[in-house]
């Protein structure tokens, strides 16, 4: 199967709709299930301008997305959250993986960033072992983060420093 990564286009909001109306996908994430297309609509158009939307593109379709968020306080100008979700029928095939292989790319080479961060539900032990494998590490747990199928869930706090200490260019 061939992964294709790019940016999200602004007519990628059906998919992006489509997605999250999707039980796996929408239960790993902090989105509302079922939500209009018009809101994938309006979210595409009203994006941050250092915010980048990744998407995932199989066989023609996207199949996944993952959102890079920089911080906007200055203090934390090095620093950007992700969050991700993946179509229920292409979990599991590599998608997640290219996609957060994709944002680390991004971070460390291209956007200056130091630090990635996210949440993670504490019973999705799928998506740490993903995270893990890209560097990211542990740093503590959220009790009762957020509501979903009916009760407060707790969620892991992870985050990924850049591997390496800047390099100074020149004489």
């Amino acid at each position: 199967m061939t992964i294709t990564i790019r940016h999200a286009e602004p007519d990628d909001y059906p998919a992006l709709a489509a997605i999250y109306a999707q039980p796996r996908a929408a239960a790993g994430t902090l989105q509302i299930p079922l939500q209009s297309a018009e809101v994938w609509k309006q979210r595409l158009g009203a994006m941050a301008p250092l915010d980048r939307i990744l998407v995932a593109v199989v066989g023609g379709e996207v199949v996944g997305n993952l959102g890079l968020h920089p911080a906007t306080n200055v203090r934390r100008a090095h620093v950007a959250g992700i969050g991700m979700a993946v179509r229920d029928d292409a979990q599991g095939q590599g998608v997640g993986a290219a996609l957060v292989k994709a944002a680390v790319d991004l971070a460390d080479n291209w956007l200056n960033l130091h630090r990635l961060e996210l949440t993670v539900w504490i019973d999705n032990a799928v998506a740490r072992r993903l995270y893990e494998r890209h560097g990211f590490v542990l740093e503590g747990t959220h009790r009762a983060y957020a509501f979903r199928h009916g009760r407060y869930v707790d969620a892991h706090a992870m985050a990924r420093l850049h591997p390496s200490p800047p390099t100074l260019l020149g004489p």
